[in-house]
């Protein structure tokens, strides 16, 4: 504003001025015009321009969008010329709307509530994918468990009023036997029964921005939607992608963010599962905090961090959760009917410590 002050500040001066008329140059005007325009565009799209400026990445002309969504963040990266993080919101609130327990609007929410039988595509899709890895997995993988998982308690805080006859009664409500799609409607045996997607629907919402941006014909991007991951193409610097694991140690608070290894990947999805920040001692091993959706009980078995590596988001999501029930010995039989499929695991060994195995290729 001080430099179009000053335009016409100099332009009264001349025209104040007994002087020749051809004193005003034609590019004064031009100059004049120029500037009011620009200084109108600034005015009504100020945010418009500063969001433009914050998410440029200078190199390749590569853009960065982030925020919160299913109670943890995200963080996006791709290369196009037009900001997109508005119709990523879309997106991501079309998951919330069809998958959130939490949102009291939500498709799943009214089937758990018993308010409604009705579904949507997103609903379908995820529902029949979950169906389909459970089969896969033995029953390992079991979007019903979570009335077990909450009679446990977040570390397994509950444990002591936990008995047998709970965890039969509860078990007695537990089962994707006992859920079937039908006419694009849900149909439940059991009322009481309750569906929970959380332990696939960040990877199904990073599939929908995948997605997303792929129809807009973004060849290299990469979404990240609390750890999982989907990468397309190469990163900002013309390479693959690289994506950390966390190495599993006893840190509560989640500080300790050292990495035990990085992974250097293009066109796939990779999703971690673990409670490896906060897992039990039992002789001289460390347990994750994992129910078996089959038996209602703590699993037994070393895994601390299960990373698999697939085609889509949603479909690794799934499995890295089945693998921490399955254990080492049964994950790697599913794996090899599999071979679709990478996984990357951190376990603990006879003497106690972190070892690894992986299929990566």
């Amino acid at each position: 504003m001080a430099i179009l002050k000053k335009l016409y500040d100099d332009l009264d001066r001349q025209l104040d001025q007994k002087a020749e008329p051809h004193r005003i140059r034609w590019w004064h005007i031009i100059l004049l015009l120029a500037l009011i325009a620009g200084t109108i565009y600034i005015i009504k799209n100020p945010s418009g321009a500063e969001s433009q400026a914050n998410n440029t990445d200078t190199k390749g002309g590569y853009l960065k969008c982030e925020g919160a969504v299913f109670g943890t963040f995200y963080h996006i990266t791709y290369q196009y010329p037009i900001d997109q993080q508005d119709s990523i919101e879309a997106v991501l609130q079309e998951v919330d709307r069809s998958l959130s327990p939490f949102n009291k609007a939500s498709v799943i929410t009214a089937i758990n509530e018993g308010t409604s039988d009705s579904t949507n595509l997103m609903f379908r899709e995820v529902f029949t994918l979950a169906k389909t890895i459970s089969a896969e997995t033995y029953g390992a993988f079991d979007i019903t468990v979570a009335p077990l998982v909450n009679a446990w308690g977040f570390g397994f805080k509950n444990k002591e009023t936990v008995n047998e006859t709970l965890i039969a009664d509860l078990l007695s409500h537990v089962g994707i036997d006992k859920v079937s799609l039908h006419d694009n409607r849900i149909v439940k045996t059991d009322p009481d029964l309750m569906l929970d997607c959380s332990a696939i629907a960040k990877g199904y919402g990073v599939d929908a921005v995948g997605r997303l941006l792929e129809t807009k014909q973004i060849d290299n991007y990469m979404v990240e939607i609390g750890g999982e991951v989907r990468v397309r193409g190469k990163n900002p610097q013309g390479k693959p992608w690289s994506i950390g694991i966390i190495t599993p140690t006893p840190d509560p608070t989640g500080q300790n963010n050292e990495v035990e290894e990085v992974l250097s990947i293009t066109d796939i999805a990779m999703a971690t599962s673990g409670n490896y920040r906060n897992f039990y001692v039992e002789g001289n091993k460390r347990y994750a905090h994992t129910i078996d959706p089959r038996t209602g009980y703590p699993v037994q078995h070393s895994i601390l961090s299960s990373t698999v590596l697939a085609r889509d988001c949603a479909v690794a999501d799934a499995y890295a959760t089945a693998f921490m029930v399955l254990g080492l010995d049964s994950a790697k039989t599913v794996l090899a009917a599999h071979p679709e499929l990478q996984a990357y695991f951190i376990y603990s060994d006879a003497d106690g410590n972190n070892a690894t195995w992986d299929n990566l290729r």
